[in-house]
């Protein structure tokens, strides 16, 4: 036992993005997290990050020249990386008792403060092959897996806190649903100390604990487990403990509806966000904290020159950002160029192409999976030729990964390989492989215009956008998530259509192609000055304002604070 910690929060994340090489996230969920917890060493909370240790990572993406992605697990030694804990706890898992090793990695602020993050391991010798197994691969495996992983997250983590000595939890953050389960691990203990005489105060006890960030805007993106599979790997008496509450619905446990039945405070990702939980969970209720970006991590090193030159303030309080309206547009073009030079001596270095820097780049880097629309561009491959022959030239970045299952995601990027081949002599189009956090700095600042092309209202809030506005690179994008707020039409960026209401596919396509034509590409190449001006309101207006600071502070005051209690009434919790 560790000597006792005060009283910080605990956060719980199946991902969580400490460093561009340590294969412990796979996409926006993860780096979200990591971005997270760095504002929040840099404000000096007192938190403590929970996750898995991912021995195999999420995997390494291998193209072939038709763009056929092959993966294969990442190859890491975490004592090279992290802190062996002498700490052990064990979780019961198919009635079998799993031991679990933790792993400590310390994030540092600016100021110093420390913020550690506990990564979970099931690698030990006494545990079956099957059971060291669970904490290699994210995301992999089948329900089964997925499920026990769950467990260890939760369950675990809430035990493994309290052997490293965190006996007095403020608050429990469950970042998306796979971590619910710690709900489950606080109900049975409470359960366990009043001898069960009363449930729903042991219920009431545990959401006092708890708040949840949902990031899932539709049904398909949640966790459910079958009854059945669920009692083989609990056991009879924990699935009795959720039978108990009330968390077993439709032969099935929805690891989002355990989440929010034992939260007091919940909050979506965005405003849009919230209006679509409301419709998804209208029995709960539900606040917005709009997600950010870590403005740190994600700005470029040439503005970071730029902003320690004439924004000294920035680093220790990013609303500081709003004063480079003071800063010459001709400073913003200058590190703009550096940036861009930078990830196209990495293109090259990657790829073999070699890019003009004079040319009008797009972006386009996240997740390959059919409601992100990588294609959208493409739909009219005649009529995109037609804009960078007699308007201006185009070229365009791509860099994103599909999960292993995801089929349709996989055959998105066989489509970006083929629309490269159609433009090819016409229109350059690059696919940077094996997307990870440092790819996507060096797109996030390196490319002239972001685009973003989700399926409405898929985009619970995005944040790719956030981090080339604080590079001063301005959106194209669906009025989705973030974007309805951080848009300002020819003043941080463009919308793709005119609704973010509306749901039309062929419209999006048309009213991409007209504001690159009519508005986009004539104001880069014709009106330069007018450009620049652009990219920097783009970090004035989002940079200062969708950074993780900011959250960090919002979540300080609504989410942890104990009299934030929006299911205070004990009947917010509905099914």
């Amino acid at each position: 036992m560790i000597e006792p910690h005060p009283s910080p929060i605990a956060y719980f994340s199946m991902e969580i993005g400490l460093e561009p090489d340590l294969p412990t996230y796979a996409g926006g969920l993860g780096v979200l997290a990591g971005d997270c917890l760095r504002a929040a060493a840099d404000l000096g909370v007192d938190i403590v990050g929970v996750t898995l240790i991912d021995r195999k990572g999420y995997f390494k993406q291998h193209l072939d020249v038709h763009g056929n992605q092959t993966e294969t697990p990442v190859v890491w030694k975490p004592e090279d990386r992290l802190e062996k804990l002498q700490a052990t706890t064990s979780v019961n898992i198919m009635g079998r008792k799993v031991l679990i090793q933790a792993w400590r990695y310390i994030i540092t602020g600016h100021s110093g403060w420390q913020v550690p993050v506990i990564l979970l391991d099931t690698q030990l010798p006494e545990n079956a092959p099957d059971d060291q197994a669970i904490t290699d691969t994210l995301y992999g495996g089948n329900d089964r897996y997925r499920l026990c992983q769950e467990v260890v997250l939760g369950m675990g983590g809430v035990a493994m806190l309290q052997e490293i000595g965190y006996t007095d939890i403020a608050a429990y953050h469950m970042n998306e649903g796979h971590s619910a389960l710690l709900a489950l691990a606080l109900f049975v203990e409470q359960s366990q100390l009043t001898g069960h005489a009363d449930a729903q105060k042991s219920i009431e006890h545990v959401r006092e604990k708890c708040v949840f960030t949902t990031h899932t805007p539709v049904p398909a993106g949640m966790d459910r487990f079958s009854n059945t599979l669920v009692t083989e790997v609990l056991g009879e008496e924990l699935t009795g403990y959720l039978v108990l509450c009330d968390c077993l619905h439709r032969s099935n446990l929805n690891m989002i509806y355990l989440a929010l039945f034992f939260s007091r405070y919940i909050n979506g990702v965005s405003m849009r966000h919230e209006e679509i939980s409301h419709g998804m969970f209208p029995n709960y209720p539900i606040s917005s904290i709009t997600n950010g970006v870590h403005a740190g991590t994600w700005v470029s090193g040439a503005y970071a020159k730029l902003f320690d030159r004439h924004i000294p303030e920035w680093r220790s309080d990013n609303l500081y950002l709003r004063y480079i309206i003071n800063v010459p547009v001709e400073e913003i073009r200058t590190a703009h160029l550096e940036a861009k030079t930078d990830l196209f001596n990495q293109v090259f270095a990657r790829t073999g192409k070699r890019l003009n820097l004079s040319v009008l780049t797009l972006g386009f880097a996240r997740r390959m999976t059919a409601y992100k629309r990588a294609d959208l561009i493409f739909t009219d491959i005649e009529r995109l030729k037609r804009i960078s022959k007699e308007t201006g030239p185009l070229q365009i970045i791509y860099s994103g990964k599909a999960h292993p299952r995801d089929i349709e995601g996989k055959d998105l990027i066989r489509h970006v390989f083929r629309a490269r081949d159609a433009l090819q002599g016409i229109i350059d189009v690059v696919f940077l492989e094996d997307y990870d956090m440092a790819v996507g700095k060096a797109m996030c600042a390196g490319v002239d215009l972001w685009l973003n092309t989700p399926q409405r209202p898929y985009e619970a809030s995005g944040t790719s956008g956030m981090k080339a506005a604080m590079n001063g690179v301005p959106s194209l994008s669906v009025l989705d998530g973030w974007w309805v707020e951080g848009h300002v039409e020819g003043v941080t960026g463009w919308s793709v259509g005119d609704s973010y209401q509306e749901i039309n596919p062929s419209r999006d396509a048309d009213s991409l192609y007209e504001k690159l034509e009519k508005t986009i590409v004539p104001m880069f190449y014709q009106r330069p000055a007018a450009f620049d001006e652009l990219m920097r309101m783009s970090v004035a207006l989002n940079g200062s304002y969708y950074n993780a600071e900011r959250m960090m502070r919002q979540y300080r005051v609504h989410a942890y604070n104990p009299r934030k209690n929006l299911n205070g009434n004990g009947n917010g919790n509905g099914k």
